[in-house]
């Protein structure tokens, strides 16, 4: 009843009040601010990951090169803090990992120790025999081996990068505060040598 009141109460009120909107435009600004904000935060938080991105993407590229040359194979932690130092110059709090992992040939990227299936399911199981291809007499489903390898190996170089996003905002949309991203190279080291012969070791659990 008190609602259908109103706009003969608005009727009654002097005309000059009635047309005064002075204050109306903070009242618009006060309701759309809090989406506005959150959208200006969440496009930078998208331009920071892309930047931080970027600049791993380059600082691995770098490193990889310099990796390849015979002069990179005593140099491994000095090339890493070539790409950290570049991180921390975008990203200080950042927490940045650094990962090698060598092969004979291309083809031997991130493929499986070879196993006999016993029991024809497709899969390895813990009874069952191996080849131990990168000495850990473990059975993996990745046969690299960690380090820079030597002449003529493929290398694979993968950094992780760990940060804080900028704003935090996406805490409310269910996101995580910290963000990760990853960078990887494969490369093939320069002939400076001859290329050690790989040979598995036979594992019957």
């Amino acid at each position: 009843m008190a609602g259908r009141n109103l706009p003969g109460l608005a009727r009654s009120l002097p005309k000059g009040l009635r047309r005064d909107q002075r204050g109306a435009a903070a009242v618009e600004f006060a309701m759309t601010a809090p989406i506005l904000f959150l959208m200006i935060a969440g496009t930078l938080d998208m331009a920071q990951g892309y930047y931080v991105n970027t600049v791993l993407q380059g600082a691995v590229n770098a490193a990889a090169r310099k990796s390849s040359l015979q002069s990179g194979q005593t140099s491994s932690s000095t090339l890493d803090s070539l790409v950290s130092d570049m991180i921390k110059n975008v990203m200080p709090k950042a927490t940045v990992t650094f990962v090698r992992k060598n092969y004979a040939e291309f083809t031997s990227v991130g493929m499986p120790e070879d196993f006999t299936d016993t029991n024809k399911n497709g899969k390895y199981d813990s009874n069952e025999c191996f080849v131990d291809m990168n000495g850990n007499s473990v059975w993996d489903a990745d046969m690299g081996k960690t380090g820079l390898g030597g002449a003529n190996d493929v290398v694979v170089y993968t950094v992780t990068v760990n940060y804080n996003r900028l704003f935090g905002l996406g805490s409310y949309l269910g996101l995580p505060l910290s963000q990760t991203v990853h960078a990887t190279t494969i490369l093939k080291n320069q002939p400076f040598a001859t290329q050690s012969t790989r040979t598995g070791t036979s594992v019957c659990p």
